[in-house]
């Protein structure tokens, strides 16, 4: 399956070079790769505008992600985000995946980076309850039948919660594919925010998104 490789960046010149280097290989093989810049200050598009498609995008994770997502042409849409470093082959294990037709989205199992011993156990955590409620955080690198996705709509217009939200819809459609081979994800929001604090604060944001607080408070509790 032919892939479109979509990373929502602002001001992400530090962690972009490593990624796009990975997805080099994906890119030779036949991927699209789009970048949804929501106007990046840090000179990135510049720099890097010859290791993918550059797309100016309003602000905000769930519109540039749309932005891209409106700009692929591939058969399966893939959201990454700027600070991610990706399995081997992860482009043949999403076909692997979708193969089939049993699953028309799903996720990797996540690793988080970082000092701490706890990030491991964070990490676990996640993938146990995303394998047990079938919903997936956009850390995970959520992948998606471009057809199924257009078709729902994309992502809502949230400022925060958006991955939530579009997978709680997809998992009505099917289950997730949910790939054992581990993404890793940057462990900086935790380490810069205190790890119990950031522990705490996630667990408590996502029990008022599912308890119906609206979604503009709880994006003011995650600022």
């Amino acid at each position: 399956m032919n892939i479109s490789i979509i990373i929502p960046a602002l001001n992400e010149a530090a962690n972009l070079p490593a990624l796009l280097a990975q997805l080099a290989p994906l890119r030779e093989r036949g991927a699209q790769l789009l970048v949804a810049d929501g106007g990046s200050t840090d000179g990135s598009p510049e720099l890097l505008a010859d290791l993918a498609q550059w797309l100016p995008a309003p602000r905000g994770r769930a519109r540039q992600m749309n932005a891209g997502a409106a700009q692929a042409t591939r058969e399966v849409l893939w959201f990454v985000h700027a600070d991610s470093q990706l399995p081997e082959q992860a482009d043949a294990l999403i076909s692997a995946a979708l193969a089939g037709g049993q699953h028309c989205w799903g996720r990797f199992d996540l690793r988080i980076s970082g000092r701490p011993w706890l990030l491991k156990v964070v990490a676990q955590l996640i993938n146990w309850r995303s394998r047990l409620t079938g919903i997936a955080t956009g850390d995970q690198g959520i992948f998606v039948l471009r057809s199924t996705f257009e078709s729902m709509g994309g992502f809502a217009d949230l400022p925060l919660m958006e991955d939530v939200e579009l997978t709680a819809r997809l998992r009505h459609i099917s289950k997730p594919a949910c790939i054992r081979e581990r993404l890793t994800t940057s462990g900086r929001r935790w380490e810069t925010r205190g790890l119990w604090r950031t522990i705490f604060l996630m667990w408590r944001l996502r029990w008022a998104y599912w308890r119906g607080v609206p979604i503009e408070q709880i994006a003011e509790a995650y600022l």
